[in-house]
Protein backbone atom coordinates (compact mmCIF):
# COMPACT_ATOMS: atom_id res chain seq x y z
CA UNK A 1 0.00 0.00 0.00
CA UNK A 2 2.64 2.42 0.39
CA UNK A 3 4.08 1.99 -2.81
CA UNK A 4 0.91 2.80 -4.39
CA UNK A 5 0.81 5.46 -7.39
CA UNK A 6 -2.00 6.81 -6.01
CA UNK A 7 -1.53 10.36 -4.09
CA UNK A 8 -4.51 11.41 -2.23
CA UNK A 9 -2.33 14.42 -0.89
CA UNK A 10 -0.70 17.44 -1.83
CA UNK A 11 2.60 17.47 -0.95
CA UNK A 12 2.20 20.39 1.35
CA UNK A 13 -0.39 18.69 2.95
CA UNK A 14 1.60 15.52 3.63
CA UNK A 15 3.17 15.27 7.06
CA UNK A 16 5.59 13.32 9.03
CA UNK A 17 5.25 10.76 12.51
CA UNK A 18 7.20 12.93 13.94
CA UNK A 19 4.60 15.90 13.65
CA UNK A 20 2.21 14.70 14.19
CA UNK A 21 3.50 13.40 17.94
CA UNK A 22 4.38 17.19 18.49
CA UNK A 23 1.26 18.53 17.66
CA UNK A 24 -0.66 15.81 19.66
CA UNK A 25 1.90 16.17 22.38
CA UNK A 26 1.22 19.87 22.97
CA UNK A 27 -2.54 19.59 22.91
CA UNK A 28 -1.81 16.94 25.59
CA UNK A 29 0.16 19.46 27.92
CA UNK A 30 -2.05 21.87 27.96
CA UNK A 31 -4.79 19.67 28.93
CA UNK A 32 -1.74 18.25 31.96
CA UNK A 33 -1.67 14.91 30.25
CA UNK A 34 1.53 15.62 29.43
CA UNK A 35 4.29 17.29 31.54
CA UNK A 36 6.74 19.73 29.41
CA UNK A 37 9.89 16.87 30.43
CA UNK A 38 7.49 14.22 28.69
CA UNK A 39 9.08 13.29 25.27
CA UNK A 40 6.69 13.67 22.39
CA UNK A 41 6.55 10.10 21.48
CA UNK A 42 4.84 9.27 24.96
CA UNK A 43 1.71 10.56 23.31
CA UNK A 44 0.99 7.24 22.25
CA UNK A 45 0.83 5.29 25.62
CA UNK A 46 -1.10 8.01 26.66
CA UNK A 47 -4.12 7.66 23.90
CA UNK A 48 -3.51 3.71 23.71
CA UNK A 49 -6.64 2.37 25.01
CA UNK A 50 -6.35 -2.02 26.03
CA UNK A 51 -9.59 -4.04 25.16
CA UNK A 52 -10.65 -6.74 27.94
CA UNK A 53 -8.66 -9.24 25.57
CA UNK A 54 -5.20 -6.61 26.18
CA UNK A 55 -4.80 -5.38 22.83
CA UNK A 56 -3.73 -1.99 22.26
CA UNK A 57 -5.66 0.39 20.25
CA UNK A 58 -3.49 3.28 19.06
CA UNK A 59 -4.99 6.31 18.08
CA UNK A 60 -3.65 6.40 14.89
CA UNK A 61 -3.47 3.63 12.31
CA UNK A 62 -0.25 3.41 10.56
CA UNK A 63 1.07 1.62 7.24
CA UNK A 64 2.80 -1.30 7.45
CA UNK A 65 0.67 -3.93 9.40
CA UNK A 66 -1.11 -6.65 8.11
CA UNK A 67 -4.02 -6.59 5.81
CA UNK A 68 -6.86 -8.95 6.47
CA UNK A 69 -6.88 -12.12 3.30
CA UNK A 70 -10.77 -13.16 3.49
CA UNK A 71 -13.30 -9.92 2.20
CA UNK A 72 -17.05 -10.70 2.78
CA UNK A 73 -18.88 -12.35 0.59
CA UNK A 74 -22.17 -10.24 0.86
CA UNK A 75 -22.92 -8.47 -2.32
CA UNK A 76 -25.06 -5.53 -1.31
CA UNK A 77 -27.64 -5.14 1.18
CA UNK A 78 -27.27 -7.55 4.09
CA UNK A 79 -30.51 -9.91 5.34
CA UNK A 80 -32.54 -8.18 7.87
CA UNK A 81 -33.52 -10.74 10.35
CA UNK A 82 -35.92 -10.03 13.11
CA UNK A 83 -36.44 -12.05 16.49
CA UNK A 84 -39.99 -13.91 16.99
CA UNK A 85 -39.62 -14.94 20.47
CA UNK A 86 -43.83 -14.15 22.05
CA UNK A 87 -45.12 -17.71 23.26
CA UNK A 88 -48.82 -16.97 22.09
CA UNK A 89 -48.34 -18.48 18.50
CA UNK A 90 -51.14 -15.86 17.43
CA UNK A 91 -49.48 -13.01 18.40
CA UNK A 92 -46.32 -14.55 17.37
CA UNK A 93 -47.39 -14.81 13.52
CA UNK A 94 -48.70 -11.33 14.25
CA UNK A 95 -45.81 -9.91 15.04
CA UNK A 96 -43.45 -11.79 12.25
CA UNK A 97 -46.26 -10.64 9.59
CA UNK A 98 -45.98 -7.36 10.50
CA UNK A 99 -42.51 -7.55 10.14
CA UNK A 100 -42.12 -8.86 6.53
CA UNK A 101 -44.54 -6.54 5.57
CA UNK A 102 -42.18 -3.94 7.33
CA UNK A 103 -39.38 -4.75 5.00
CA UNK A 104 -37.69 -7.30 7.15
CA UNK A 105 -36.09 -10.35 5.31
CA UNK A 106 -35.91 -13.36 7.19
CA UNK A 107 -37.07 -14.77 10.64
CA UNK A 108 -35.16 -15.64 13.84
CA UNK A 109 -37.59 -18.14 15.93
CA UNK A 110 -37.27 -18.60 19.44
CA UNK A 111 -38.99 -21.41 20.53
CA UNK A 112 -39.42 -24.58 23.18
CA UNK A 113 -41.53 -27.54 22.98
CA UNK A 114 -44.74 -26.01 23.83
CA UNK A 115 -44.45 -23.72 20.43
CA UNK A 116 -46.75 -24.20 17.56
CA UNK A 117 -44.88 -23.75 15.06
CA UNK A 118 -46.88 -23.72 12.34
CA UNK A 119 -49.18 -21.52 13.66
CA UNK A 120 -46.40 -18.86 14.38
CA UNK A 121 -45.54 -18.85 10.45
CA UNK A 122 -48.88 -19.24 9.72
CA UNK A 123 -48.75 -17.26 5.91
CA UNK A 124 -45.12 -16.64 6.11
CA UNK A 125 -43.77 -18.07 2.13
CA UNK A 126 -41.34 -19.74 3.56
CA UNK A 127 -39.40 -20.35 0.08
CA UNK A 128 -38.94 -16.35 0.02
CA UNK A 129 -38.36 -15.49 3.99
CA UNK A 130 -35.34 -18.10 5.36
CA UNK A 131 -36.32 -18.95 8.78
CA UNK A 132 -33.66 -19.49 11.42
CA UNK A 133 -35.00 -21.78 14.66
CA UNK A 134 -33.55 -21.68 17.74
CA UNK A 135 -35.19 -24.43 20.47
CA UNK A 136 -32.59 -25.19 23.19
CA UNK A 137 -34.47 -27.06 24.94
CA UNK A 138 -36.44 -28.76 21.76
CA UNK A 139 -34.31 -29.03 19.33
CA UNK A 140 -35.23 -31.69 17.34
CA UNK A 141 -39.39 -31.25 18.08
CA UNK A 142 -39.38 -27.64 16.36
CA UNK A 143 -37.11 -28.81 13.34
CA UNK A 144 -39.18 -31.82 12.97
CA UNK A 145 -42.27 -29.39 12.84
CA UNK A 146 -40.80 -26.81 11.04
CA UNK A 147 -39.54 -29.55 8.38
CA UNK A 148 -43.31 -30.42 8.20
CA UNK A 149 -44.55 -27.55 6.68
CA UNK A 150 -45.68 -27.89 3.35
CA UNK A 151 -43.64 -26.54 0.05
CA UNK A 152 -39.67 -25.93 -0.02
CA UNK A 153 -37.45 -23.78 2.49
CA UNK A 154 -35.71 -21.21 1.10
CA UNK A 155 -31.81 -22.08 0.97
CA UNK A 156 -30.62 -20.15 4.16
CA UNK A 157 -33.06 -21.01 6.44
CA UNK A 158 -31.39 -23.14 9.36
CA UNK A 159 -32.64 -25.65 12.20
CA UNK A 160 -30.18 -24.15 14.64
CA UNK A 161 -28.64 -27.09 16.02
CA UNK A 162 -26.14 -25.82 18.54
CA UNK A 163 -25.53 -28.25 21.55
CA UNK A 164 -22.17 -26.57 22.75
CA UNK A 165 -24.01 -23.19 23.19
CA UNK A 166 -26.57 -25.06 25.08
CA UNK A 167 -24.31 -26.75 27.00
CA UNK A 168 -22.69 -23.65 27.47
CA UNK A 169 -25.82 -21.83 28.75
CA UNK A 170 -25.87 -24.33 31.24
CA UNK A 171 -29.01 -25.86 29.95
CA UNK A 172 -28.85 -29.68 30.42
CA UNK A 173 -27.88 -32.03 27.54
CA UNK A 174 -26.11 -35.05 27.37
CA UNK A 175 -23.44 -34.73 24.59
CA UNK A 176 -24.05 -38.63 22.97
CA UNK A 177 -27.47 -37.60 22.53
CA UNK A 178 -26.68 -34.30 21.50
CA UNK A 179 -24.71 -35.51 18.67
CA UNK A 180 -26.45 -38.09 17.11
CA UNK A 181 -29.39 -35.33 17.23
CA UNK A 182 -27.10 -33.17 14.95
CA UNK A 183 -26.36 -36.10 12.91
CA UNK A 184 -29.72 -36.63 12.27
CA UNK A 185 -30.81 -33.49 11.67
CA UNK A 186 -27.86 -32.21 9.51
CA UNK A 187 -28.75 -35.13 7.48
CA UNK A 188 -32.41 -33.89 6.87
CA UNK A 189 -31.35 -30.75 6.57
CA UNK A 190 -29.21 -31.77 3.52
CA UNK A 191 -31.96 -33.38 1.90
CA UNK A 192 -34.34 -29.80 1.98
CA UNK A 193 -31.49 -28.04 0.69
CA UNK A 194 -31.36 -25.91 3.98
CA UNK A 195 -28.58 -25.83 7.00
CA UNK A 196 -28.54 -27.51 9.75
CA UNK A 197 -25.99 -25.86 12.30
CA UNK A 198 -25.78 -22.16 14.38
CA UNK A 199 -22.66 -21.85 15.70
CA UNK A 200 -24.71 -19.52 18.32
CA UNK A 201 -21.10 -17.24 19.72
CA UNK A 202 -23.68 -14.89 21.77
CA UNK A 203 -23.67 -17.87 24.53
CA UNK A 204 -20.22 -16.87 25.06
CA UNK A 205 -20.97 -12.98 24.59
CA UNK A 206 -24.13 -13.01 26.69
CA UNK A 207 -21.67 -14.47 29.73
CA UNK A 208 -19.32 -11.62 29.71
CA UNK A 209 -17.09 -13.05 27.24
CA UNK A 210 -14.28 -10.60 25.63
CA UNK A 211 -13.90 -10.46 21.85
CA UNK A 212 -11.21 -12.77 21.50
CA UNK A 213 -13.19 -14.92 23.69
CA UNK A 214 -16.27 -15.02 21.82
CA UNK A 215 -13.58 -15.59 18.20
CA UNK A 216 -12.03 -18.56 20.41
CA UNK A 217 -15.51 -20.44 21.02
CA UNK A 218 -17.31 -20.02 18.08
CA UNK A 219 -14.06 -21.36 16.15
CA UNK A 220 -13.70 -24.36 18.37
CA UNK A 221 -17.46 -25.30 18.16
CA UNK A 222 -17.23 -24.82 14.46
CA UNK A 223 -14.54 -27.21 14.15
CA UNK A 224 -16.00 -29.55 16.78
CA UNK A 225 -19.24 -29.62 14.34
CA UNK A 226 -17.15 -30.35 11.15
CA UNK A 227 -15.25 -33.65 12.96
CA UNK A 228 -19.14 -34.83 13.82
CA UNK A 229 -20.40 -34.58 10.59
CA UNK A 230 -17.21 -35.78 8.46
CA UNK A 231 -17.10 -39.18 10.89
CA UNK A 232 -20.93 -39.99 9.98
CA UNK A 233 -20.48 -39.57 6.29
CA UNK A 234 -20.65 -35.55 5.14
CA UNK A 235 -17.75 -34.46 2.79
CA UNK A 236 -16.02 -31.73 4.80
CA UNK A 237 -17.25 -29.25 2.19
CA UNK A 238 -20.67 -30.34 2.39
CA UNK A 239 -20.44 -30.14 6.41
CA UNK A 240 -18.96 -26.68 6.42
CA UNK A 241 -21.88 -25.33 3.97
CA UNK A 242 -24.26 -26.52 7.14
CA UNK A 243 -22.92 -24.16 9.49
CA UNK A 244 -23.88 -20.48 10.18
CA UNK A 245 -22.04 -18.39 12.53
CA UNK A 246 -23.85 -15.78 15.18
CA UNK A 247 -22.14 -13.04 16.49
CA UNK A 248 -23.02 -10.05 18.79
CA UNK A 249 -22.70 -6.52 17.43
CA UNK A 250 -21.92 -3.96 20.29
CA UNK A 251 -21.92 -0.08 20.73
CA UNK A 252 -17.48 -0.40 20.12
CA UNK A 253 -18.09 0.26 16.88
CA UNK A 254 -14.10 -0.53 15.49
CA UNK A 255 -13.75 -3.66 17.83
CA UNK A 256 -16.91 -5.03 16.20
CA UNK A 257 -15.99 -4.36 12.44
CA UNK A 258 -12.32 -5.92 13.76
CA UNK A 259 -14.19 -8.65 15.34
CA UNK A 260 -16.33 -10.09 12.14
CA UNK A 261 -13.40 -9.48 9.55
CA UNK A 262 -11.21 -11.58 12.00
CA UNK A 263 -14.04 -14.27 12.21
CA UNK A 264 -14.19 -14.66 8.62
CA UNK A 265 -9.89 -15.24 8.59
CA UNK A 266 -9.98 -17.59 11.07
CA UNK A 267 -12.56 -19.86 9.56
CA UNK A 268 -11.23 -19.71 6.29
CA UNK A 269 -7.67 -20.78 8.35
CA UNK A 270 -9.59 -23.75 9.62
CA UNK A 271 -10.75 -24.57 6.51
CA UNK A 272 -7.36 -24.57 4.79
CA UNK A 273 -5.81 -26.46 7.50
CA UNK A 274 -8.70 -28.80 6.60
CA UNK A 275 -7.61 -29.26 3.12
CA UNK A 276 -10.51 -26.88 1.70
CA UNK A 277 -9.37 -23.93 -0.16
CA UNK A 278 -10.43 -21.63 -3.33
CA UNK A 279 -13.71 -22.08 -4.57
CA UNK A 280 -14.51 -25.29 -2.40
CA UNK A 281 -13.86 -24.01 0.62
CA UNK A 282 -17.45 -22.46 1.43
CA UNK A 283 -17.24 -18.58 2.86
CA UNK A 284 -18.26 -18.01 6.85
CA UNK A 285 -21.88 -17.04 6.79
CA UNK A 286 -22.44 -14.82 9.59
CA UNK A 287 -25.26 -13.15 11.67
CA UNK A 288 -24.76 -11.04 13.77
CA UNK A 289 -27.30 -9.59 16.49
CA UNK A 290 -26.88 -6.27 18.67
CA UNK A 291 -25.72 -7.59 21.73
CA UNK A 292 -28.25 -8.02 24.75
CA UNK A 293 -25.69 -7.58 27.66
CA UNK A 294 -25.39 -3.69 26.73
CA UNK A 295 -28.50 -2.73 26.88
CA UNK A 296 -30.28 -0.90 29.73
CA UNK A 297 -33.84 -1.27 31.29
CA UNK A 298 -33.17 2.26 32.66
CA UNK A 299 -33.67 5.53 30.44
CA UNK A 300 -34.03 2.46 27.34
CA UNK A 301 -34.79 4.95 24.45
CA UNK A 302 -30.70 5.57 24.92
CA UNK A 303 -30.48 1.56 23.33
CA UNK A 304 -31.93 3.28 19.91
CA UNK A 305 -28.34 4.64 19.81
CA UNK A 306 -26.62 1.59 21.29
CA UNK A 307 -28.24 -0.52 18.51
CA UNK A 308 -27.99 1.81 15.74
CA UNK A 309 -23.98 2.08 16.46
CA UNK A 310 -24.02 -1.83 16.57
CA UNK A 311 -25.70 -2.38 13.52
CA UNK A 312 -23.29 -0.03 11.38
CA UNK A 313 -20.52 -1.19 12.57
CA UNK A 314 -22.15 -5.11 11.62
CA UNK A 315 -22.88 -3.93 8.41
CA UNK A 316 -19.31 -2.28 7.46
CA UNK A 317 -17.58 -5.70 9.00
CA UNK A 318 -19.77 -8.06 6.05
CA UNK A 319 -22.29 -9.54 8.19
CA UNK A 320 -25.05 -11.11 5.83
CA UNK A 321 -27.90 -11.20 8.05
CA UNK A 322 -28.41 -8.63 10.79
CA UNK A 323 -30.95 -8.63 13.86
CA UNK A 324 -30.90 -5.07 15.96
CA UNK A 325 -32.61 -6.30 19.36
CA UNK A 326 -35.50 -3.30 19.74
CA UNK A 327 -34.64 -0.71 22.35
CA UNK A 328 -37.22 -1.91 24.90
CA UNK A 329 -35.46 -5.28 25.59
CA UNK A 330 -34.32 -5.06 28.15
CA UNK A 331 -37.68 -4.47 29.62
CA UNK A 332 -39.13 -7.07 28.74
CA UNK A 333 -40.97 -8.65 25.70
CA UNK A 334 -40.81 -5.76 23.24
CA UNK A 335 -43.82 -3.98 21.99
CA UNK A 336 -44.84 -3.13 18.24
CA UNK A 337 -42.91 0.14 18.30
CA UNK A 338 -40.41 -0.87 19.65
CA UNK A 339 -40.03 -3.87 16.80
CA UNK A 340 -40.77 -0.95 13.90
CA UNK A 341 -37.51 1.20 15.35
CA UNK A 342 -35.52 -1.92 15.46
CA UNK A 343 -36.12 -2.89 11.26
CA UNK A 344 -36.03 0.45 10.63
CA UNK A 345 -33.03 0.99 11.39
CA UNK A 346 -31.61 -1.32 8.94
CA UNK A 347 -33.44 0.52 6.26
CA UNK A 348 -31.89 3.74 7.70
CA UNK A 349 -28.25 2.23 7.33
CA UNK A 350 -28.91 -0.03 4.13
CA UNK A 351 -31.19 2.56 1.92
CA UNK A 352 -30.66 5.94 3.05
CA UNK A 353 -26.86 5.96 4.14
CA UNK A 354 -25.85 3.10 1.77
CA UNK A 355 -23.62 1.76 4.17
CA UNK A 356 -24.20 -1.86 2.22
CA UNK A 357 -22.91 -0.37 -0.78
CA UNK A 358 -19.04 -1.77 -0.54
CA UNK A 359 -18.56 -4.84 0.39
CA UNK A 360 -15.33 -4.08 3.06
CA UNK A 361 -15.65 -0.40 3.62
CA UNK A 362 -13.49 -0.73 6.53
CA UNK A 363 -10.35 -2.62 4.45
CA UNK A 364 -7.18 -1.25 3.83
CA UNK A 365 -8.09 1.13 6.64
CA UNK A 366 -4.24 0.86 8.27
CA UNK A 367 -5.99 0.40 12.23
CA UNK A 368 -9.00 -1.48 11.33
CA UNK A 369 -6.53 -4.04 9.80
CA UNK A 370 -4.46 -4.38 12.56
CA UNK A 371 -6.98 -4.27 15.32
CA UNK A 372 -8.71 -7.30 13.07
CA UNK A 373 -5.07 -9.09 12.93
CA UNK A 374 -4.74 -8.73 16.90
CA UNK A 375 -7.99 -10.05 17.41
CA UNK A 376 -7.68 -13.12 15.02
CA UNK A 377 -4.49 -13.75 16.82
CA UNK A 378 -6.55 -13.49 20.28
CA UNK A 379 -9.00 -15.57 19.38
CA UNK A 380 -6.60 -18.35 17.51
CA UNK A 381 -5.08 -18.62 20.76
CA UNK A 382 -8.34 -19.01 22.77
CA UNK A 383 -9.39 -21.60 19.82
CA UNK A 384 -6.11 -24.13 20.61
CA UNK A 385 -6.76 -23.14 24.67
CA UNK A 386 -10.27 -24.70 23.99
CA UNK A 387 -8.90 -27.48 21.88
CA UNK A 388 -6.57 -28.47 24.47
CA UNK A 389 -9.27 -28.51 27.21
CA UNK A 390 -11.59 -30.15 25.08
CA UNK A 391 -9.15 -33.24 24.45
CA UNK A 392 -10.77 -35.56 27.06
CA UNK A 393 -13.83 -34.43 27.00
CA UNK A 394 -15.83 -30.94 26.89
CA UNK A 395 -15.14 -29.43 29.82
CA UNK A 396 -16.69 -25.51 30.07
CA UNK A 397 -14.99 -24.48 33.62
CA UNK A 398 -12.04 -23.54 32.30
CA UNK A 399 -13.45 -21.66 29.45
CA UNK A 400 -16.18 -19.52 32.20
CA UNK A 401 -13.04 -19.38 34.31
CA UNK A 402 -11.51 -17.44 31.60
CA UNK A 403 -14.89 -15.52 31.19
CA UNK A 404 -15.66 -14.60 34.87
CA UNK A 405 -11.89 -13.18 34.27
CA UNK A 406 -12.79 -10.79 32.16
CA UNK A 407 -16.19 -9.79 33.84
CA UNK A 408 -14.23 -8.91 37.03
CA UNK A 409 -12.34 -6.58 34.82
CA UNK A 410 -14.94 -5.22 33.29
CA UNK A 411 -17.37 -4.93 36.29
CA UNK A 412 -14.03 -3.18 37.74
CA UNK A 413 -13.97 -0.44 35.05
CA UNK A 414 -17.93 -0.08 34.91
CA UNK A 415 -18.16 0.45 38.84
CA UNK A 416 -15.41 2.97 38.22
CA UNK A 417 -17.09 4.89 35.29
CA UNK A 418 -14.23 4.01 32.99
CA UNK A 419 -17.26 2.22 30.82
CA UNK A 420 -19.40 5.02 31.41
CA UNK A 421 -23.47 3.76 30.58
CA UNK A 422 -25.07 6.33 29.62
CA UNK A 423 -29.00 6.94 31.44
CA UNK A 424 -27.34 4.35 33.92
CA UNK A 425 -23.95 5.16 35.40
CA UNK A 426 -24.08 8.65 33.84
CA UNK A 427 -26.65 11.42 33.15
CA UNK A 428 -29.95 9.01 35.42
CA UNK A 429 -33.02 10.37 35.44
CA UNK A 430 -34.62 9.22 38.69
CA UNK A 431 -37.97 11.00 37.42
CA UNK A 432 -38.29 8.71 34.50
CA UNK A 433 -40.92 6.27 33.99
CA UNK A 434 -40.08 2.78 32.27
CA UNK A 435 -41.99 1.47 29.69
CA UNK A 436 -44.16 -1.37 30.72
CA UNK A 437 -43.40 -4.66 29.27
CA UNK A 438 -44.52 -8.57 29.80
CA UNK A 439 -40.74 -10.35 31.65
CA UNK A 440 -38.95 -12.23 28.98
CA UNK A 441 -37.57 -15.15 29.63
CA UNK A 442 -34.74 -14.52 27.01
CA UNK A 443 -32.98 -11.78 29.36
CA UNK A 444 -32.55 -14.52 32.12
CA UNK A 445 -29.78 -15.71 29.83
CA UNK A 446 -27.55 -12.60 30.13
CA UNK A 447 -26.61 -10.50 33.01
CA UNK A 448 -26.19 -6.97 31.54
CA UNK A 449 -23.39 -5.14 31.93
CA UNK A 450 -24.92 -2.27 33.95
CA UNK A 451 -26.98 -4.62 36.08
CA UNK A 452 -24.89 -4.05 39.52
CA UNK A 453 -26.50 -0.28 39.16
CA UNK A 454 -29.58 -1.41 38.13
CA UNK A 455 -30.26 -3.20 41.05
CA UNK A 456 -29.50 0.08 43.07
CA UNK A 457 -31.85 2.00 40.94
CA UNK A 458 -34.35 -0.81 41.58
CA UNK A 459 -34.70 0.17 45.45
CA UNK A 460 -34.36 3.70 45.44
CA UNK A 461 -32.73 4.99 48.41
CA UNK A 462 -35.56 5.59 50.96
CA UNK A 463 -34.21 9.28 51.94
CA UNK A 464 -32.27 11.87 50.03
CA UNK A 465 -29.13 13.20 50.71
CA UNK A 466 -28.78 16.94 51.68
CA UNK A 467 -26.36 18.61 49.40
CA UNK A 468 -24.79 21.59 50.93
CA UNK A 469 -23.66 23.40 48.16
CA UNK A 470 -20.98 26.55 49.39
CA UNK A 471 -21.49 29.44 47.79
CA UNK A 472 -23.16 30.74 44.67
CA UNK A 473 -24.08 28.96 41.68
CA UNK A 474 -21.27 29.24 39.74
CA UNK A 475 -18.90 28.93 42.08
CA UNK A 476 -20.59 25.75 43.39
CA UNK A 477 -22.52 24.17 40.12
CA UNK A 478 -19.72 22.06 38.74
CA UNK A 479 -19.06 19.73 41.21
CA UNK A 480 -23.05 19.67 42.62
CA UNK A 481 -23.61 18.72 39.11
CA UNK A 482 -20.92 15.87 39.61
CA UNK A 483 -22.23 14.33 42.42
CA UNK A 484 -25.83 14.93 42.35
CA UNK A 485 -25.75 12.69 38.99
CA UNK A 486 -23.22 10.18 40.95
CA UNK A 487 -25.83 9.78 43.88
CA UNK A 488 -28.89 9.30 41.46
CA UNK A 489 -26.71 6.42 39.48
CA UNK A 490 -26.78 4.30 42.42
CA UNK A 491 -31.33 5.51 43.23
CA UNK A 492 -30.02 8.43 45.86
CA UNK A 493 -32.61 11.75 45.29
CA UNK A 494 -31.11 14.89 46.63
CA UNK A 495 -32.07 17.80 48.36
CA UNK A 496 -29.99 20.73 47.16
CA UNK A 497 -29.37 23.65 49.69
CA UNK A 498 -28.93 26.05 47.13
CA UNK A 499 -26.83 29.65 47.12
CA UNK A 500 -25.07 29.79 50.51
CA UNK A 501 -23.03 32.49 51.61
CA UNK A 502 -22.04 30.85 54.91
CA UNK A 503 -22.57 28.52 56.94
CA UNK A 504 -25.64 29.78 58.66
CA UNK A 505 -27.56 29.73 55.41
CA UNK A 506 -26.47 25.91 55.17
CA UNK A 507 -27.96 25.09 58.63
CA UNK A 508 -30.75 27.23 57.78
CA UNK A 509 -32.10 24.60 54.49
CA UNK A 510 -30.80 21.51 56.54
CA UNK A 511 -33.68 19.36 57.26
CA UNK A 512 -32.78 16.09 59.16
CA UNK A 513 -31.24 14.40 56.76
CA UNK A 514 -28.92 12.08 57.78
CA UNK A 515 -26.32 12.37 55.12
CA UNK A 516 -24.75 15.55 53.83
CA UNK A 517 -22.19 16.22 50.70
CA UNK A 518 -20.52 19.26 50.68
CA UNK A 519 -20.29 20.62 47.27
CA UNK A 520 -17.58 23.71 46.41
CA UNK A 521 -14.90 25.11 45.45
CA UNK A 522 -11.30 24.29 46.81
CA UNK A 523 -11.41 27.70 48.07
CA UNK A 524 -14.43 27.03 49.47
CA UNK A 525 -13.77 23.95 51.75
CA UNK A 526 -10.42 25.64 52.88
CA UNK A 527 -12.24 28.81 53.87
CA UNK A 528 -15.08 27.33 55.85
CA UNK A 529 -15.88 23.47 54.26
CA UNK A 530 -14.48 22.59 57.91
CA UNK A 531 -17.29 25.08 59.69
CA UNK A 532 -19.72 23.98 57.34
CA UNK A 533 -19.27 19.89 58.41
CA UNK A 534 -19.37 20.66 62.16
CA UNK A 535 -22.33 23.16 61.34
CA UNK A 536 -24.30 20.42 60.01
CA UNK A 537 -23.32 17.33 62.52
CA UNK A 538 -24.40 19.15 65.19
CA UNK A 539 -27.91 19.71 63.47
CA UNK A 540 -27.78 16.32 63.39
CA UNK A 541 -25.97 15.11 60.54
CA UNK A 542 -24.48 11.53 60.62
CA UNK A 543 -22.39 10.86 58.14
CA UNK A 544 -20.41 13.49 56.04
CA UNK A 545 -19.29 13.52 52.40
CA UNK A 546 -17.42 15.88 50.43
CA UNK A 547 -17.33 16.18 46.72
CA UNK A 548 -13.75 16.17 45.92
CA UNK A 549 -10.59 14.80 47.08
CA UNK A 550 -10.81 13.66 51.10
CA UNK A 551 -10.47 15.69 53.97
CA UNK A 552 -10.05 14.71 57.35
CA UNK A 553 -13.47 16.41 58.07
CA UNK A 554 -15.31 14.31 56.15
CA UNK A 555 -16.55 10.99 56.31
CA UNK A 556 -15.77 9.79 52.79
CA UNK A 557 -15.33 11.46 49.37
CA UNK A 558 -15.84 11.63 46.18
CA UNK A 559 -14.17 12.58 43.08
CA UNK A 560 -13.35 11.51 39.54
CA UNK A 561 -12.23 7.98 39.02
CA UNK A 562 -14.23 7.09 42.55
CA UNK A 563 -15.46 3.12 43.01
CA UNK A 564 -18.82 4.67 42.60
CA UNK A 565 -20.20 0.93 43.02
CA UNK A 566 -18.13 0.98 46.35
CA UNK A 567 -19.12 4.42 47.44
CA UNK A 568 -23.16 4.51 46.76
CA UNK A 569 -23.27 1.29 48.42
CA UNK A 570 -21.84 3.12 51.91
CA UNK A 571 -23.85 5.47 51.23
CA UNK A 572 -27.15 3.91 50.95
CA UNK A 573 -26.35 1.83 53.76
CA UNK A 574 -26.15 5.16 55.60
CA UNK A 575 -29.12 6.32 54.66
CA UNK A 576 -31.06 3.14 55.53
Amino acid sequence: MTDSPLTLAQPEDAHTRAEWEAATAAVLRKSRRLVDDDPDGAVWDKLTRTTLDGIGITPLGLPGGAAAAVRPSREGAWDIRSLVADPDAKLANEAALVDLDGGVTSLWLAADADTDVATTLKDVLLDLAPVVLDAPSATTAVAEAFLALPGAKHPDSNLGIDPLGVMLRDIPLAVDEAVAELQTLARKADQHDIRAIVVDATAAHDLGASDGQELGWSIAAGVAYLRWLTDHGLSLADAARQIEFRYAATDEQFPTIAKLRAARVLWARVLELSGLTGDDAPPQRQHAVTSRPMLSKYDPYVNMLRGTVAAFAAGVGGADAVTVLPFDSANGRPDGFGRRIARNVNHLLIDESHVAAVADPAGGAYAVEQLTADLAAAGWAEFQQLETEWEGGHDFDPFRARIAAVVEKRENDIARRKRPLTGLSEFPNLAETLPERVADPLNDRVRRYGASFEALRDEPAAQPVFLATLGTIAQHTARATFVSNLLAAGGIAVDVAGPTAGVADLTAAYDAQPVVCLAGTDAAYEEWGAAAAAALREAGATYVIIAGKPVDYADDSAAMGVDALGFLTRTRERLA
